[in-house]
């Protein structure tokens, strides 16, 4: 699980069948072979001029987020701590002591969003899933473990249980699945739900180590899960362009429909989720060799493009580079291969195009990120800010 995957140089992976993952999970029989990169010697490097615009464009989204950050250690919506965890995860990740001060505001803030079943969240009335428990809980405590605070990992234990014990274990089309908030008691689980949920749960497992003598540890049904995203995984049914996407939920078209040869209706696959789809399965230990990676890596090859979230146009565009980033780096990918032989360097590409989005304020010199579209959020500055950090600081 904490394999660190490294970057291929003058050579040609292929991604073939395999017949087990590490955690037991058969894989099925049919899979294309998709090369990963191209004969060309990749480089995964910016070089200097480039990598010199991307810290001074890092500067500046940091400065931007310190200065919005509110008195009482939070950003933009209260009600929602994980539009504070994701900046904090971004300061963070950059690693600059002088952040220090804000650092500790947030991490104060979300301690004050910590409830007695361990989530971190706030109690919303009136909005379907609620306060949006599993979904703030999981970014909030992947954000807080990333801080490295041993006094923090008492919270980030009880999040691991609350997180464990929101996975839908109904027989139903949601099984094993995650939802945002498993307290309403309805049948509802989704891709992103579960992408942070497995997320969150990997990434912190080293807190596990440090769990008081004779505390059962918490975990999920990783069988369970992956069940669940081989559901969400576009396969026989679809036209054949659609195979190895992923769509949101069983019930919820978010990217439309598409319609096969023979009149068979399906969701469409789409980007951002595919990418969520792609790394969720990483995370589940399934190998990078295995078939259900290979598809989702074709399908990405087959609809690249970073000016738009593909399948969804402007909306989730900047979730969509977020995710595509840590996607593509966790499978060891240098170069995205395209029809005629050619290869994209992705880093150098998205980082040239997010540089290109910043907007900078005239007066104080900062910058931030903001989509036009506003749907999931991304007319929110601070989260698509942090969305593109979080993209940079990878890079």
């Amino acid at each position: 699980m904490n394999e660190k995957p490294s970057r291929c140089v003058a050579c040609v992976l292929l991604l073939a069948v395999c017949a087990m993952n590490a955690r037991g999970q058969e894989a099925p029989p049919a899979a294309p072979v998709v090369d990963l990169v191209s004969v060309a010697p990749p480089t995964g490097d910016l070089g200097e001029s480039l990598r010199r615009e991307k810290a001074a464009a890092v500067a500046r989204g940091l400065d931007w987020l310190i200065a919005n950050q509110k008195e009482d250690g939070s950003w933009s919506d209260r009600n929602f701590p994980a539009l504070t965890a994701l900046p904090l995860w971004a300061i963070t990740q950059n690693g600059n002591p002088a952040h220090a001060q804000a650092v500790s505001n947030a991490v104060a803030y979300l301690l004050s969003c910590v409830q007695p079943d361990g989530g971190i969240y706030r109690t919303v009335s009136g909005q379907k899933g609620g306060g949006l428990g599993n979904y703030n809980t999981a970014i909030c405590m992947t954000a807080l473990y990333a801080t490295r605070d041993k006094s923090l990992v008492p919270v980030v234990l009880k999040a691991r249980e609350f997180v464990a014990a929101t996975q839908h274990a109904g027989d139903d089309i949601y099984q094993g699945g995650f939802g945002y908030d498993a307290r309403t008691g309805r049948a509802y689980t989704d891709m992103l739900n579960t992408f942070y949920s497995v997320e969150a749960m990997t990434v912190t497992a080293g807190a596990e180590e440090l769990r008081p003598a004779g505390e059962k540890r918490a975990d999920i049904d990783w069988k369970a899960t992956i069940s669940f995203l081989e559901r969400m995984q576009n396969a026989g049914d679809a036209p054949a362009d659609d195979r190895g996407g992923f769509v949101y939920n069983p019930t919820d078209p978010k990217g439309g429909t598409v319609t096969n040869a023979q009149g068979v209706v399906t969701f469409r696959s789409y980007g951002s989720i595919t990418y969520a789809g792609m790394l969720s399965l990483i995370y589940a230990n399934v190998n990078r060799t295995d078939p259900r990676v290979a598809s989702a890596l074709d399908w990405a090859s087959r609809h690249w493009t970073l000016d738009e979230n593909p399948g969804m146009g402007a909306e989730g565009l900047f979730f969509f580079y977020n995710i595509l980033t840590r996607s593509l780096a966790a499978c060891g990918v240098d170069l995205v291969p395209q029809s005629g032989g050619s290869a994209v360097d992705w880093r150098v590409e998205l980082a040239r195009k997010l540089i290109s989005l910043q907007k900078v304020d005239p007066e104080s010199g900062h910058g931030y990120w903001m989509n036009e579209a506003g749907r999931y959020w991304e007319n929110n500055p601070v989260l698509v800010s942090s969305y593109a950090l979080l993209a940079l600081e990878q890079l």
